[in-house]
């Protein structure tokens, strides 16, 4: 998609929503990426949560012409990505939260290219490489994206990184707030269920920020994820699949503890 087309659409292809709290630290290099895009079919909604440091005085200063700034309080993430949809104009809805960017300048056009090239699929996926707070490559994310991507993928886990899950607007529901930790493993298993056509492109769409991770709320975390994969792929199923994830936990904790000792 060139300029010209992009003028004629009226409404953007993208809207890259970006949830923040309190961010004055991680927020410059999301907006920095953002601005960065050699693709102007884009809207940037960055949806702030009453922040009382410096978050909005960031936000206003580095915003690209196609921002909109929405503060007050929420009650957590995922009310605060609800209402990012709530707002959203866009042909296919982007969640790039503060601290984290999009890879490359060229991030964006590649997804509209695969867009076009596929007659508007559902989602549109990639990879994702994990970052430290300078914007280091620390490694790829513990679990690789699958090259041909259906609703049964998910039972392995969150095997596309949200920030790289591009969804088409008209099927992303809700987030279901119910879940406080994995309510994005959820709802991307909701879209996968309404999908048509799952496009990947090969490469590596977003950086995402590592520094920070903490296991404070670990262990409520990896309980919903468990229910909700009994809900959707069977109670029996997961406990035996579960005795799989064993070695894949032990290498992201020992990831982690690295990172944490660097």
């Amino acid at each position: 998609m060139n300029e010209t087309e992009s003028d004629k659409r009226g409404t953007p292809l993208f809207s890259v929503i970006t949830v923040t709290y309190n961010a004055e630290k991680e927020l410059p290099a999301t907006l920095k990426s953002v601005r960065e895009q050699n693709f102007d079919s884009y809207e940037h909604l960055i949806i702030d949560g009453a922040s009382s440091d410096s978050t909005l005085k960031i936000a206003r200063d580095g915003a690209p012409a196609s921002q909109t700034l929405h503060s007050s309080p929420d009650r957590g993430l995922y009310d605060a990505m609800n209402k990012g949809l709530d707002i959203a104009k866009g042909d296919y809805v982007v969640f790039l939260n503060a601290g984290d960017t999009f890879h490359s300048p060229d991030t964006l056009r590649l997804i509209a290219d695969k867009i076009m090239d596929n007659d508007f699929p559902g989602v549109v996926y990639g990879q994702t490489d994990l970052v430290d707070s300078s914007r280091r490559r620390v490694a790829g994310r513990h679990l690789e994206a699958p090259s041909e991507l259906t609703y049964e993928s998910f039972k392995e886990g969150m095997v596309v990184c949200h920030q790289a899950f591009v969804v088409l607007r008209r099927i992303a529901e809700y987030f279901d707030t119910r879940y406080r930790f994995s309510a994005d493993y959820e709802w991307c298993i909701r879209v996968l269920q309404h999908s048509r056509n799952n496009c990947y492109v090969d490469g590596v769409l977003v950086d995402y920020l590592m520094e920070g991770m903490t296991t404070r709320n670990r262990r409520a975390s990896l309980m919903e994820r468990f229910r909700i994969m009994c809900y959707y792929y069977g109670t029996i199923p997961t406990i035996w699949r579960h005795l799989g994830f064993l070695g894949r936990f032990l290498r992201r904790r020992k990831l982690e503890k690295q990172l944490t000792a660097s």
